[in-house]
């Protein structure tokens, strides 16, 4: 069910980001198009006004009367074709035939740019005729400023026409100066394609890549979720024992006719050992509920650290004895160091750390507790000689509910939230905690806790 949920959310979140780039690669793709047709388009029209307009200069002042064909057209367009002599041969002049009329000063666009020029009198017929045939452009003449036009094989021209006027003011006829638009047509057809093949492609590889982005995404939560689920787990489990307990023993006394004041009694204590190990367990889960949504309250006074290890060594003394272990204590600040803290959370603390390297710290060992100052940090380290903690699993002590199966079993009692209770007081306290340890010579438990100074400093 899990792997369903996160699969179809993955599915969903790749999907999405995918449509999301696919609507903005379209949009640039097609701003691209626009913007590349209209560049090229506009330098066009500069290029046709820029010839049309110099042609017009050249030509209109030499101009007597309307419709004639003066001299003038043959110097400045020697390959020019008149229309009534048909110029059944008609041809873009070579290079060669090029470079043997100089003179004719726009015979060279011609040849590379496609162009024709087209003379047109009042009665709009065609006059005369330089660069292409009469017959490959519509036979119907307009004489719009700009214009776009196919010939017979469908190539597209744009045209600028301007009017020509005699020298006493006469119209003569118009002027079209026409540019192919096939270099535009051809780049537009490889921009289509382009953008036909790309956009998919840059779509399926944006999808991939968003596939594998959103599993990124999703393993924290992935992570989350798997913890969620062990917590719930082992909390389960853990508060199922003390109940199991609690419940086998009432089933027992249930089932006996008679029960003596002895047995009684010996039953309730049973019970009530497992109702405070209940409790406790509840305490705890409540407390780190608390401490995850912010919620603990935290009374921070100053907090002399050297009173407190006194305090635990006088509290912890009879267990280690008990157990047959060495407790004792340094404190290798010379003057009382205190943090700005909540005493009791403090003391919970480092009465678990205290607590866990009396219980895995076999007879003979010891358990040593340091108090030292570094830069504006109190460190406070429980050392011990007990049976130590595999380099693999000091990542997840920390961890709720974990135990070593070879040291923090269920056996040796305990929830296994002492050290993420510890841990998350450091953390509310702005401190840390870390750990040394190596297999079968111990572990040490450093704690850093920012100082408030000592005693004559805080006065």
């Amino acid at each position: 069910m899990q792997i369903k949920l996160f699969n179809k959310t993955r599915w969903r979140l790749a999907a999405w980001y995918a449509m999301v780039m696919a609507l903005i690669l379209g949009l640039c793709g097609l701003i691209v198009y626009q913007v590349m047709i209209r560049a090229y388009l506009l330098s066009i029209d500069l290029e046709l006004e820029s010839v049309a307009g110099t042609l017009h200069s050249v030509i209109e002042p030499n101009l007597k009367q309307p419709g004639r064909i003066e001299p003038v057209f043959q110097l400045v367009l020697p390959n020019l074709c008149l229309a009534d002599s048909g110029c059944p041969n008609q041809q873009i002049p070579s290079h060669s035939q090029l470079a043997h009329n100089r003179h004719g000063i726009f015979s060279a666009v011609y040849k590379d740019k496609e162009y024709y020029i087209r003379f047109v009198n009042t009665s709009l017929k065609v006059i005369a005729v330089a660069g292409l045939k009469l017959n490959e452009l519509p036979s119907t003449i307009r004489i719009d400023v700009w214009q776009t036009l196919k010939d017979s094989q469908g190539n597209r021209y744009s045209q600028k026409s301007l009017e020509l006027h005699t020298q006493d003011n006469q119209t003569w006829g118009y002027i079209q100066v026409g540019r192919s638009l096939k270099e535009l047509d051809n780049r537009l057809v490889a921009l289509k394609l382009t953008l036909a093949f790309g956009l998919p492609t840059s779509i399926f590889l944006v999808g991939a890549s968003s596939w594998w982005l959103a599993g990124l995404a999703m393993r924290p939560i992935d992570r989350s979720y798997k913890q969620m689920q062990q917590f719930t787990s082992d909390a389960s489990h853990e508060l199922r024992t003390p109940l199991a307990a609690i419940n086998a023993t009432v089933e027992t006394i249930l089932d006996l006719e008679h029960l003596s004041e002895q047995e009684a009694r010996d039953t309730f204590i049973s019970i009530r050992r497992q109702n405070n190990r209940l409790a406790c367990l509840v305490q705890d889960l409540l407390l780190l509920s608390r401490f995850d949504q912010k919620t603990q309250a935290t009374d921070r006074q100053p907090c002399c650290l050297n009173d407190l290890i006194i305090d635990l060594m006088e509290e912890f003394s009879a267990l280690a004895s008990n157990a047959d272990l060495e407790i004792s204590s340094s404190l290798e600040h010379s003057q009382p160091l205190y943090v700005l803290a909540d005493e009791d959370q403090i003391l919970r603390l480092f009465s678990n750390l205290i607590a866990n390297a009396i219980k895995y710290t076999p007879a003979g060992g010891y358990v040593h507790i340091t108090l030292k100052h570094s830069t504006n940090d109190a460190v406070i380290e429980v050392k011990d000689t007990g049976i130590g903690i595999a380099p693999e699993e000091q990542v997840r002590i920390f961890d709720r509910f974990y135990r070593i199966d070879t040291a923090r079993s269920r056996s040796n009692g305990g929830s296994g939230l002492g050290l993420a209770i510890a841990k998350a007081i450091v953390e509310v306290h702005k401190g840390s905690i870390e750990v040394q340890s190596q297999l079968g010579k111990g572990s040490t438990f450093i704690v850093r806790l920012p100082a408030s100074g000592t005693e004559e400093e805080l006065v």
